[in-house]
């Protein structure tokens, strides 16, 4: 019996140049005990494990490519059984070379479980990461940590993805099993663990407020929530210490949802026609002002959105603001308040741009369409995007707007807001995170919606869309301060 001791760090080299070595001296998978270093052994291979010299006459082996990728996976788990099994399947393969395709071979499918959980384990990764900022490099470039505890060897097969995603920082991911580093030029790593760091930043508050936002306590799952957020990442993320909080109340948030929901407002009309005959009028407001086209707005019936909307939601701000922001349309507690952005998707900002050092009591905030659209749905009110001609009608209050406020820098928070603003079909993508002069006196910068955000399903997109909206609100600032 030949003992072989590697490294055992997901390198495919390694166990190659072995495997390779052994298999041209014709030593069968049962002759080797395969090892991963540790305490017992300091060589990569111990003296008495060095094969004999290749039998000439022995044909070389060949594998198809889909083994090497499998190898490459199975390579990353923790496992130490994992060389033996490929030894002995790379010697199998030499009698049929189908072998992989056939799913019910015991070493088949013990090494696709291996490669399936060595891939999970990265996908959490890409998922659970959470840099936080640490110091800065440069002026315009910022210095971040994160700290992750995979199962496998992932940190070299996963790094990559971190640099096409966060190439414009420099970053350090530390794990018990090795760590990974960005400087803006060249991707180092270590086999080295290290050491979990204890750090904040002002990040974990917005990762609260955006997952307190999108949790549903109506489709809450815990089974199907454990798996996609296992109880092991827990730890690490700053949102979790809000989960057995919002587990717990998820009940009387359920009933409290059913009882609004069966005692939701009536329709425009009727409310409009109930309040006429009960409200005393309100003293008519001087005209010019901000405060009587908010009551002209109130009674508009320029398309038929006003029909099914509870009410006319206007903008909300000072009237010498400086910076409007433009959304889309007033969503169901906005219809039902009567005031915009008080939902989730304004919960998100209101955080977002409270992070990015943005006084939300100076800012003017209003929507291209002012009546809620939606599709009823058994008692719930679905969200229904405002088509081109309820934008255009919607335009007239918008222009008021603008021409009573002033502002030097209009926010376009979506497609819908770009089109209403500029008149053009543009793709926001093109446009995103851009100052666009309008005139000579206002500029416009585009940007998503928050609700955007909050509707995303892929948590790695989540993140990566959240931290690029957090940097638009912080080039709205630097804006601002050089409009003062």
């Amino acid at each position: 019996m030949r003992r072989v001791v590697l490294a055992g760090r997901g390198e495919l080299a390694e166990w190659r140049d072995a495997a390779r070595a052994f298999a041209a001296a014709g030593i069968l998978p049962e002759e080797i005990d395969w090892r991963e270093k540790g305490a017992e052994a300091d060589l990569a291979f111990q003296r008495d494990a060095m094969p004999p010299a290749p039998v000439t006459a022995r044909k070389p082996m060949t594998v198809p490519p889909a083994f090497i990728e499998l190898a490459q996976t199975v390579l990353c788990h923790t496992d130490p059984a994992r060389f033996s099994l490929l030894y002995r399947l790379l010697w199998r393969l030499q009698l049929d070379r189908q072998l992989l395709e056939v799913a019910s071979d015991e070493d088949v499918a013990h090494a696709r479980l291996m490669a399936k959980n060595v891939r999970r384990d990265a996908h959490k990764m890409t998922a659970f990461v959470r840099f936080k900022e640490v110091g800065a490099v440069s002026a315009d470039r910022r210095k971040f940590l994160a700290w992750f505890e995979p199962d496998h060897h992932i940190v070299r097969r996963t790094a990559p993805f971190f640099q096409r995603r966060f190439t414009d920082m420099d970053w350090l991911i530390a794990t018990p099993k090795g760590s990974a580093a960005w400087d803006g030029e060249r991707l180092t790593m270590s086999d080295e663990p290290c050491e979990k760091p204890n750090l904040t930043d002002a990040a974990d508050e917005l990762w609260r407020t955006y997952y307190a936002s999108i949790f549903n306590p109506a489709r809450l799952k815990l089974k199907a929530m454990q798996a996609e957020m296992p109880k092991k990442y827990w730890k690490n993320l700053p949102e979790a210490d809000l989960i057995p909080g919002l587990i717990a109340s998820a009940e009387s948030k359920v009933r409290a949802m059913a009882a609004r929901e069966a005692t939701q407002s009536l329709p425009f009309h009727d409310r409009l026609q109930e309040a006429a005959r009960t409200i005393p009028a309100a003293p008519e407001a001087p005209a010019g002002t901000l405060e009587a086209l908010r009551a002209e707005a109130a009674v508009c019936t320029r398309c038929p959105l006003h029909a099914k909307a509870t009410q006319t939601v206007f903008g909300e701000g000072p009237r010498d603001a400086e910076v409007m922001f433009v959304g889309e349309q007033p969503g169901d507690q906005e219809d039902i308040s009567g005031r915009p952005f008080v939902g989730p998707a304004g919960r998100l900002l209101d955080q977002v741009i409270t992070d990015a050092g943005i006084d939300r009591s100076k800012l003017y905030v209003t929507n291209a369409v002012k009546h809620f659209k939606y599709e009823p749905r058994g008692k719930r009110r679905i969200h229904q995007k405002p088509n081109m001609g309820e934008v255009k009608h919607c335009r007239w209050w918008l222009d008021l707007e603008m021409a009573l406020i002033k502002p030097k820098l209009v926010v376009a928070m979506g497609a819908t807001a770009l089109a209403a603003l500029t008149d053009t079909k543009q793709r926001l993508q093109d446009v995103r995170g851009k100052a666009i002069a309008i005139d000579e006196r206002r500029t416009l910068f585009v940007t998503v919606h928050p609700s955007y955000l909050l509707r995303i399903p892929d948590e790695r997109l989540k993140a990566d869309e959240l931290a690029r909206f957090r940097e638009d609100m912080l080039t709205i600032q630097r804006l601002m301060l050089a409009a003062a």
